[in-house]
């Protein structure tokens, strides 16, 4: 049986090296701070677009690194609801993705709330509405139960690797009150991002429920970034960047559980992680600009609630749009109608130029987000 961190003798005591930390962590203290200004500048009717965006962005990217994929409209309208932002064009949301989006929110808008056993419990229930998880009933709202092992593992069946074992279900309650003690006690005397890291880890590490413990640990860990920078608004998306690398970060998280208690390189990797997500903010407010812009000049416009949905879904591509362009027949598939009634709509969309005509395309007419004149 492999020897894993919590097995140790000295766990939940962790240690790391200092010295080879110190590089990162001020890349990644410089970075956000050049974010924070730039979200600073925005002013609150654009700060408030950006935020729900990045929120928007957290809940799908944190279901994908799951395998979960959720409709980003039916998360975006959850957002826009929650905090007050217009709603005309988007689709309802589910039990589900209302449930990730309350935990989410809860996690960041209530930082200086305490982290307790009740709360956190909710959090996990909140993801599973029914009590399944897919077709499997789990405990919704519990820690584990003593039984069978918690593994983590892969490859066909018969033939799976584990990569991971838990500490038994027994354990829990105990490794979750030093959790919520350390929690405390670790705010304001440990390095915020460093602490975010470290709640991240552990909480993994114990994999205190069923399901739900990596969406979760992610919500701890935009909370523990929220509570170092003091705002209620994130202005970038970690989840986001975990997803573009998470090969990676599987690989750190097993090699590290699997060590003996120092965490450094779990450390080093989550640093790049938090300064690769930060540089990645940029491009997004870059995108929250534009179509706030596009909004705002067309403010006075009289349009379908299709209209809006797929002038926002061209929008959410960025200023090339589509591939190839928003054709009729695409119009027609987002919009769920009619080729006849695409036709029409796109022609008042190009008589209000909100659309153009998309230069060098195919035989088929395109079209694209007309740009500021």
């Amino acid at each position: 049986m492999p020897h894993y961190i919590w097995q140790s003798p000295d766990w939940p005591a962790l240690r790391w090296q200092s010295d080879r930390l110190l590089t990162p962590l001020g890349r990644a203290r410089l970075g956000q701070g050049k974010l924070l200004q730039q979200a600073e500048a925005l002013g609150f009717d654009l700060g408030q677009q950006a935020q729900a965006e990045i929120l928007t962005e957290e809940a799908v990217k944190t279901a994908a690194i799951e395998g979960e994929n959720l409709d980003r409209n039916a998360v975006r309208s959850s957002v826009a609801r929650r905090m007050g932002l217009p709603t005309a064009g988007l689709a309802p949301a589910s039990r589900h993705v209302e449930g990730l989006v309350e935990a989410l929110l809860d996690a960041t808008l209530n930082y200086r709330k305490p982290l307790t056993e009740e709360r956190l419990k909710g959090w996990q229930a909140a993801l599973f509405p029914t009590g399944y998880s897919g077709l499997q009933r789990i405990r919704a709202g519990e820690w584990r139960s003593p039984g069978e092992p918690m593994q983590v593992v892969s490859g066909p069946v018969g033939r799976e690797k584990v990569h991971y074992e838990a500490p038994p279900g027994e354990k829990v309650s105990g490794e979750m009150a030093q959790f919520f003690q350390w929690w405390e006690q670790s705010q304001g005397t440990l390095d915020g991002v460093l602490r975010a890291g470290l709640a991240h880890f552990r909480f993994v590490t114990i994999h205190p429920f069923e399901d739900g413990n990596g969406r979760l640990a992610r919500a701890l860990t935009d909370m523990a970034l929220v509570q170092d920078e003091k705002l209620p608004a994130r202005f970038y998306s970690l989840s986001s960047q975990i997803m573009a690398d998470r090969d990676a970060y599987y690989s750190i998280l097993e090699v590290t559980q699997k060590g003996d208690g120092d965490i450094t390189v779990w450390l080093e990797w989550f640093l790049g992680c938090f300064e690769r997500a930060v540089e990645g903010a940029e491009s997004l407010l870059a995108g929250v600009l534009l179509k706030a812009r596009f909004w705002q000049r067309h403010a006075a416009a009289s349009l379908t609630e299709r209209q809006r949905k797929v002038l926002n879904r061209l929008l959410d591509a960025g200023p090339g749009g589509f591939e190839g362009g928003m054709t009729t027949r695409k119009y027609a598939g987002l919009a769920g109608v009619s080729k006849a009634t695409a036709q029409r709509e796109i022609a008042d969309l190009l008589d209000k130029g909100m659309l153009r005509p998309k230069t060098g395309g195919g035989r088929s007419a395109s079209y694209e987000v007309a740009g500021e004149a």
